[in-house]
């Protein structure tokens, strides 16, 4: 597992710095975090049919950050998306594929 060792809104909340312990650092926009969030809601609810890829969320904002024990954050967005849950793992893969 991967572990950040901080966790950072830019001042516009629309972007958050994630830093690891093994000193990479990735600075995600939070449209990508909205459009590409972990959640049922985007990557649908385990049936065959995937919803279609979100579109308009260019102004999303991340209104807040809520740590999940010691291995996920949930990202509140402005728009009132929360169920997602971003792993560390997976905060690492979305910005190692930036």
């Amino acid at each position: 597992m991967t572990w950040p060792t901080e966790l950072r809104l830019n001042p516009e909340k629309s972007s958050l710095t994630v830093s690891f312990k093994n000193g990479a650092r990735y600075v995600l926009g939070a449209e990508r975090l909205r459009i590409e969030s972990p959640s049922a809601e985007v990557r649908g609810h385990g049936g065959s049919q995937k919803p279609a890829p979100l579109t308009g969320k260019e102004n999303v904002k991340i209104a807040r950050l809520e740590p999940v024990g010691n291995y996920a954050v949930r990202i509140v967005f402005d728009d009132g998306h929360d169920s997602g849950l971003y792993s560390w793992d997976y905060l690492a893969e979305l910005g190692a594929t930036t």
